[in-house]
């Protein structure tokens, strides 16, 4: 099936998708890839408050934004459940999930949105500052 979602979204919305559903996001959408989501699981440990200034990836001349792609998700598998926890709805990346991050999705009604792997470019193309 194919759905067109308004971001940010609640877990009314998780409950209606399913595997296999292609989504169509709207609105703004944070991105952390490694080193970002080390910095936020550390700044939870340190009992600092969320968000703070990561910025995305630097931007190509003439973009407003560099790459835009989804990273392998399970390097960010040890930080997730932390971020769940604390209201994250959805991921978006590439590859599987660990049993951990899966239970955390189940129990933090949480959805995880697999992208194709070499799409940052197309991404990146649809990005406006």
């Amino acid at each position: 099936m194919e759905r067109h979602i308004n971001v940010p979204f609640d877990a009314d919305i998780v409950k209606e998708l399913k595997a296999g559903d292609y989504v169509y996001l709207t609105g703004t959408i944070y991105t952390a890839r490694d080193a970002a989501h080390k910095r936020m699981y550390e700044a939870l440990q340190n009992g600092e408050t969320l968000p703070f200034d990561m910025g995305p990836s630097p931007a190509r001349e003439g973009r407003p934004i560099g790459s835009a792609g989804p990273t392998t998700a399970s390097r960010m598998d040890k930080y997730t459940p932390a971020l769940l926890e604390l209201g994250m709805r959805g991921m978006i990346g590439k590859g599987r999930r660990t049993e951990a991050v899966r239970e955390s999705m189940m129990k933090n009604q949480a959805v995880y949105f697999a992208a194709v792997g070499g799409a940052g470019a197309l991404l990146s193309k649809s990005i406006l500052q």
